[in-house]
C-alpha cells in the first residue's frame, strides 16, 4: 500500500530532548548528573506528565520526598527548553523537503500539552505538521494502541498502511506495526531520507 500520510515523533527523531544536557549545568559533576536523572527527575516519573499530570503536582510529590532537590526538581518545568540542542542533524532541513512536495505531515508524541505550544513555539519546523497528536492532551501515552487510533482520526481515518510512523523507540514502532502501520526506527535523517525515497516520497 503506497503511503500517503508521514506520522513523525517528535523527542529525538526532530529535535534533540536530552534532560541530562540541563541537568550537567545544574551540578558540579557528571555523576551527580546522571544519578540524579537517574534516581530522581527520571523517565518513569516524567512519564506522568506526558500522561496529563501537571508539572506542578508531579514536581510536588517529588520534592516532598527530596526536599534538598527543590531547585533541581523545579528547573524540570522552569527550564525546559535547556533540555534541547536544536534539531536532530538534519531534520528540519528533511522535513521542510518534505512539506515542499506536499506531502502530508503529521506528529504524534509523547509530551506534556503544559509544554507542548511552547515547545513547538521553539522549533518552528514542527508547525510545518499538519497536527500533533499531543498524549498530555488525550491522557494516554504511546505505545499504547489507543494513542494511535486517535492520531488515525486525526488524519481523516486513512487505512493504516498509507502511514509511515517514525519514531526512536522500537516498541512504539511495534505497537503501530500492529494495527498497520508502516514503521521506521529512526537512527539518523541519512537512513530516513533513504527509506523515504524507497517508498517514493523522495
Amino acid at each position: 500500500m503506497n503511503v500517503r500520510f508521514v506520522l513523525f515523533d517528535l523527542g529525538n527523531v526532530i529535535v534533540d530532548w536530552q534532560p541530562l544536557r540541563l541537568y550537567r549545568e545544574l551540578f558540579d559533576s557528571e555523576d551527580e548528573a546522571q544519578a540524579f536523572c537517574r534516581d530522581i527527575c527520571n523517565l518513569e516519573w516524567h512519564t506522568a506528565h506526558d500522561r496529563g499530570v501537571s508539572f506542578a503536582d508531579n514536581a510536588a510529590k517529588l520534592i516532598a520526598a527530596h526536599p534538598h532537590y527543590r531547585h533541581e526538581i523545579q528547573a524540570w518545568r522552569t527550564r525546559w527548553l535547556d533540555m534541547f540542542e536544536g534539531y536532530v542533524p538534519g531534520m528540519d532541513v528533511l522535513v521542510e523537503t518534505l512539506a515542499a512536495r506536499d506531502v502530508v505531515l503529521y506528529g504524534l508524541s509523547n509530551l506534556s500539552a503544559e509544554i507542548a505550544e511552547e515547545t513547538f513555539d521553539a522549533f518552528p519546523v514542527i508547525r510545518r505538521l499538519k497536527d500533533v497528536v499531543v498524549s498530555g492532551a488525550e491522557g494516554v501515552v504511546k505505545p499504547d494502541p489507543a494513542i494511535y487510533h486517535i492520531a488515525l482520526a486525526r488524519m481523516g481515518s486513512p487505512p493504516p498502511g498509507e502511514v509511515l510512523f517514525i519514531d526512536d523507540r522500537a516498541d512504539n514502532i511495534a505497537a503501530a506495526e500492529a494495527i498497520g502501520f508502516q514503521g521506521h526506527v529512526f537512527e539518523s535523517a541519512d537512513l530516513l531520507r533513504v527509506k523515504l525515497a524507497d517508498i517514493g516520497l523522495l
